[in-house]
């Protein structure tokens, strides 16, 4: 039942997606879930606190976005009849991100390609922390890569194994998670300790998923060359989780991803990724999102076959 409702919610979500119109009027689920974790950051967090407070505080925190994202989905799973099992998939499709992901990262092929690299550093901009300002056409697409990579895992994935897992509550702890440990799980002064607990829950929701991910990606580019370059350097990543379907991609389309990159003031020194591959392009980015699709379209025959089995 849990896989049907998956499927179901990612196909709703493939057409619909979440329109912009509604985001501009109320948000999204996850946007919501972002203004607690700000609250209780800013409540809880504070500089004249020790490391072991605010590590302690971190975790009363996790716990209570964790705990309002569970409630509010078993509140929705317990509503009786088929008013109960489209709410259930309308709640489910909004925590899914294959068709948001697809188009924003579509974008920066299409920015490139017919308006140039300014264009394309703006697009990726949007979906990236890096600083993008001096970034060529290679470090724009792997940019977009890397962050089509791992939010198939982190989008799409991930939510849906929990989901298909545990229903409605698992996907939406997961999401509570991740959107935590997108918020406060960096190694930061302010966040190192109040973000711990929360980075390390997120590495652990992560460790089935990521692998999963990678594997799907290897089978949809049916590439040998995929899971052998995942298994190989996803341990060089700073992540123990995002290095297996970004390296599985690289894999996949004989490109090399990671590498030295600039945050802010700051060059973060990262090994590269199938370090013989070729540099990637706008080109790289089209064939990254057909790979995508086709592990998105292999990951829904899991769950239809997990429905029917």
């Amino acid at each position: 039942m849990h896989a049907a409702t998956m499927l179901a919610a990612l196909a709703l979500e493939g057409v619909l997606g979440w329109p912009d119109a509604v985001h501009r009027r109320i948000g999204h689920p996850v946007s919501w879930l972002g203004a607690f974790v700000d609250r209780l950051d800013a409540t809880l967090n504070r500089p004249g606190f020790g490391p072991a407070v605010r590590y302690l505080l971190g975790i009363v925190a996790t716990i209570a976005v964790v705990t309002v994202a569970v409630g509010t989905a078993l509140a929705v799973a317990a509503v009786p009849g088929p008013i109960g099992i489209g709410l259930e998939i309308a709640a489910a499709a909004t925590l899914v991100a294959a068709r948001g992901l697809y188009v924003h990262v579509d974008a920066v092929r299409r920015a490139i390609e017919h308006d140039g690299i300014a264009a394309g550093r703006t697009a990726v901009a949007r979906i990236v922390g890096r600083d993008v300002t001096l970034l060529d056409e290679a470090g724009v697409a792997c940019a977009a890569i890397e962050s089509l990579a791992e939010n198939l895992s982190d989008g799409v994935v991930a939510p849906l194994f929990w989901g298909a897992v545990a229903g409605l509550p698992g996907i939406a702890a997961y999401k509570a998670i991740n959107t935590l440990d997108s918020m406060i799980g960096h190694r930061t002064a302010r966040h190192e300790a109040f973000g711990g607990f929360a980075a390390r829950l997120d590495d652990l929701a992560n460790l089935i998923p990521a692998r999963l991910t990678a594997g799907l990606i290897a089978a949809a580019a049916w590439s040998w060359a995929a899971a052998r370059i995942a298994w190989r350097d996803a341990r060089r990543h700073r992540s123990p989780n995002a290095g297996w379907p970004e390296a599985a991609m690289a894999g996949a389309l004989g490109i090399r991803l990671s590498g030295p990159r600039r945050y802010g003031d700051r060059m973060a020194d990262e090994p590269w990724l199938n370090p013989a591959g070729t540099d990637p392009d706008a080109a790289a980015i089209g064939r990254a999102l057909s790979v995508a699709v086709r592990a998105v379209l292999l990951a829904a025959g899991l769950l239809a076959a997990a429905t029917f089995a």
